[in-house]
């Protein structure tokens, strides 16, 4: 599907379990890629879906099934209800990512709810989705995905640094987009935001009220991951296996937690960053001013927070983009990022 114009619904479901982003664009072509976002929202997840998708990870493959069957039947009423409340008629493509319910790249598995092929029967509209299979299949990380994004849609910027559930950062470096991920963000730091009682640490604020601990955050960048050459991903396993483990080993005051390792994020991102670089950052952890400052006095950059709707939707108007080059066959998945055997065209396509 060869056009000079689209209009897409993109939908995205991310490991800090906020809820369902979704974006209704434009996207342009002439000499480059430009975009117009016209509608957003984001569904928080009820304590119901909360609590089956945080534990995902614990469930059989046949649980998942069945899951997956419930998810995409509840994603389609999410979808719809965006549809009918913005009044939204002028539809090419709906390209969703679906949530992550395993992800382990190394023995060529990644699995992700929400994709199944009924839902664009439900919506009577052309689905694009499961971005991250065929990259797994031809050995890559099958993540991240949104550097190509990145490269098209946001070249002014030397680095485009998103901070979720995971911080990943994408860049050009000799001719190539190389990305990957950082470091754990809100997948840590929200968990004990909730030990107080608050969803997240707004502001850093609480962070700012701790105290470092010097040995936990010794222990926190001399882990493993952090000496590895990109491409390099990281999922909730690798969190339950190396970080909580550390985190809970001692009875730790929540507020020293989030002190120390708000730090330990910042440092390991100032780490990748060269002095005297712009920077766009999106995510939720845009808003953490204590994460930032902390970024910037560690190595002097010129970071950038854009308007709201882009800090909070870029990944999903990303994804929307990405629909949008797998329907007009064009590559969506760079193999300097993921490490796949070469770039591809990943999504698969359901007509109702």
């Amino acid at each position: 599907m060869i056009k000079d114009e689209y209009c897409v619904i993109g939908v995205m479901s991310g490991t800090s379990l906020d809820g369902i982003d979704l974006v209704y664009a434009t996207f342009s072509f002439t000499d480059r890629w430009d975009f117009k976002i016209l509608n957003t929202e984001t569904i928080a997840y009820s304590s119901h879906w909360y609590a089956i998708l945080k534990d995902l990870i614990t469930k059989s493959l046949d649980e998942l099934k069945t899951i997956d069957v419930d998810y995409t039947k509840y994603l389609g009423g999410v979808i719809q209800e965006f549809i009918n409340k913005h009044q939204i008629t002028n539809i090419d493509a709906i390209c969703s990512h679906g949530h992550t319910a395993l992800h382990q790249p190394e023995n060529k598995l990644t699995y992700q709810i929400g994709n199944l092929p009924f839902l664009a029967d439900m919506l009577s509209e052309t689905v694009v989705c499961d971005f991250r299979v065929q990259d797994v299949e031809l050995g890559g990380q099958g993540a991240p995905l949104v550097p190509i994004g990145d490269q098209l849609l946001f070249s002014d910027y030397d680095y485009c640094l998103n901070l979720g559930g995971f911080a990943n950062i994408s860049m050009d470096l000799n001719e190539a987009r190389i990305a990957y991920d950082i470091c754990p963000v809100n997948i840590v730091l929200n968990k004990y935001a909730k030990q107080l009682g608050f969803d997240y640490d707004d502001g850093g604020q609480i962070a700012a009220s701790g105290t470092h601990l010097l040995a936990l955050g010794s222990q926190l960048n001399a882990l493993g991951f952090y000496k590895e050459k990109p491409p390099k991903s990281l999922g909730l396993e690798w969190v339950n296996k190396n970080i909580f483990p550390l985190l809970e080993a001692l009875k730790l005051k929540e507020k020293d937690v989030l002190r120390t390792f708000s730090d330990h994020i910042a440092q390991q991102i100032a780490r990748v960053l060269q002095k005297d670089s712009k920077v766009l950052v999106t995510g939720g952890g845009a808003y953490n001013s204590y994460i930032i400052s902390k970024i910037k006095s560690n190595k002097r950059v010129d970071i950038i927070i854009p308007t709201p709707e882009l800090v909070e939707f870029k990944e999903a108007l990303i994804f929307a983009f990405l629909g949008i080059l797998k329907l007009r066959n064009e590559v969506n998945c760079l193999s300097s990022v993921t490490g796949a055997i070469k770039n591809h065209s990943s999504g698969k396509i359901f007509l109702p």
